[in-house]
């Protein structure tokens, strides 16, 4: 049976902590930032840990984070 490929977009945008969760970045960060709150940019900076019900789709589609 051939080894699964890891999906690029997914192994870009996603990142394995030292525990084995992923890290993600938050949206809205990139243009119309004007309008937006202070406190909402701010915490849009900041890096998230993927939700639990995602976590096993996404390490199933980055193959080599454990899958």
């Amino acid at each position: 049976m051939p080894k699964q490929k890891t999906r690029k977009s997914v192994s870009k945008r996603f990142k394995v902590t030292g525990s084995g969760k992923l890290k993600r970045n938050k949206a809205g960060h990139s243009h119309m930032l004007i309008r937006r709150d202070k406190d909402v940019k701010r915490s849009a900076k900041k890096a998230t840990v993927v939700a639990p019900s995602f976590e096993k789709r996404m390490k199933k589609m980055m193959a080599k984070a454990g899958s």
